[in-house]
């Protein structure tokens, strides 16, 4: 019993001398320590990418991702803005924005932003990043030849044969007579896809060379083009002879130019007519082109002969000569 009492009062000694100690010397129990704070966020671009987005007649919408790095604690109040600025003229073609609110968590983070812009010329893109108002970061990008982005309506892979020494089309007469010249024209259409093409129309026009006079137009169809496989759709037109003429060959579907080209035909045998030259000028009638008749009316053109009068000598030297005469009367008169 005096054991367990000299033991109690042992403990209570102990504990009285630790609550002592503890109130007269500073730091012998210190509070518990206070939670770090947060490091402050970062957040930075780092890679824009673009990619077509939808594409018509006058427009092109580019789709812009914009790649956030975050590191630190959450940033508040996040907003990418996108801005496309015409490259020639410098004028803002379009801008776009997106809020993304709070960002957090050390990775990366997407914001995709797409901006209209004309389908024409070229342009700067830039992303540029605000955290609650302030500007954080910006990255720039170009874009050039936005006007080759092909509309859904015009898109085909099917084009006119590209020849290393031959045009992709080419002619042949049929037959020829004192006024007119029947030609065999053929061309070459490609299928460079992966799917059968069909509901193509294929126009050929025959352009006199020096006056640009449409002397003949016809058209065909072309049948189904399987993938990798080349079409040799052809037609028949008669034109005037002895001229030389430009072949306007076009691709359409559903009203719509998917392709064209051009050749030459050369009926003049005193001219060489190359696809974007003419050596010289030839003599031009009008009547040669007239439509509306089957052409048995059509004047056949002639050169002057020594036996219609003296080289040289014309109407107007006729009345020339008479008003001399005239002239010379009067004053011998006189």
């Amino acid at each position: 019993m005096r054991t367990d009492a000299l033991l109690a009062g042992v403990a209570v000694v102990a504990l009285l001398a630790t609550v002592a100690i503890a109130a007269l010397v500073p730091g012998f129990v210190s509070d518990p320590a206070p939670e770090r704070d947060a490091p402050p966020a970062r957040l930075d671009v780092s890679e824009t990418t673009l990619a077509v987005g939808e594409v018509t007649g006058e427009t092109a919408t580019l789709d812009v991702t914009v790649y956030l790095a975050h590191r630190g604690g959450p940033a508040d109040n996040v907003t990418v803005v996108v801005r496309a600025t015409d490259a020639d003229s410098g004028l803002v073609a379009d801008t776009a924005r997106t809020d993304l609110g709070s960002v957090e968590g050390e990775t990366e983070h997407e914001a995709p932003v797409s901006v209209t812009v004309p389908r024409e010329g070229g342009y700067e893109i830039s992303a540029l990043l605000y955290v609650d108002g302030q500007r954080v970061d910006a990255a720039r990008a170009s874009v050039s030849g936005v006007s080759a982005l092909t509309p859904p309506y015009a898109e085909t892979n099917v084009a006119f044969h590209r020849f290393s020494a031959q045009p992709a089309v080419e002619y042949t007469i049929q037959s020829s007579d004192s006024e007119t010249t029947t030609l065999d024209v053929t061309s070459y259409l490609t299928n460079g896809g992966d799917a059968p093409e069909s509901g193509l129309r294929l126009v050929v026009t025959a352009r006199q060379s020096d006056s640009n006079v449409v002397a003949a137009r016809t058209e065909t169809t072309v049948g189904a083009i399987e993938p990798g496989r080349t079409a040799t759709p052809s037609v028949e037109l008669s034109v005037p002879e002895n001229y030389n003429y430009y072949l306007d060959v076009t691709l359409w579907r559903d009203g719509v130019i998917l392709d064209s080209t051009r050749s030459v035909a050369n009926l003049n045998p005193e001219e060489t007519l190359a696809a974007n030259e003419t050596r010289r000028a030839v003599a031009f009638e009008a009547s040669d082109f007239e439509t509306g008749g089957d052409g048995a009316d059509r004047p056949v053109r002639e050169s002057p002969t020594a036996g219609e009068g003296q080289p040289g000598f014309g109407p107007a030297v006729a009345v020339v000569a008479l008003l001399g005469s005239l002239f010379a009367a009067r004053r011998w008169s006189a």
